[in-house]
Parts: structure tokens; C-alpha cells; sequence
């Protein structure tokens, strides 16, 4: 498993945990289709996260 901001900064989405942090806290993420405000949020290797339009299956990344 891995933890939401540290997806967003593997696929290169942010560039700083700091980044990641604010995109989540924003509301600017979704986990399955819901907006996410938990950057400690476990990902599944099942879920999809969604960012500025931009679909991102966990399991084909990790």
C-alpha cells in the first residue's frame, strides 16, 4: 500500500510532499470518484485517483 501523497509525488503530479499536501487539503483529489482530504489516506492497488482530469490507476503504478 501506499499513502495518497506519496502516490501524488511518484507520479510526478507534485513535486514536494508540501505540494501534495495543499492539492489534498484543497480538495483537488479524488479517490474513486469522492474528494479526498486525508494525505495519510492507504491507497489500494484497486483504486483510481483522479486529479485535474487526470486518471491515475494505483495498481498500474506501484
Amino acid at each position: 500500500m501506499i499513502k495518497l501523497d506519496q502516490f501524488l509525488k511518484l507520479v510526478g503530479i507534485a513535486a514536494t510532499g508540501g505540494q501534495a499536501k495543499l492539492m489534498i487539503v484543497d480538495g483537488e483529489v479524488k479517490v474513486n470518484g469522492t474528494v479526498e482530504t486525508r494525505r495519510g489516506k492507504k491507497l489500494e492497488p484497486t483504486d483510481q485517483v483522479t486529479v485535474n482530469g487526470q486518471i491515475f490507476k494505483v495498481g498500474d503504478v506501484i
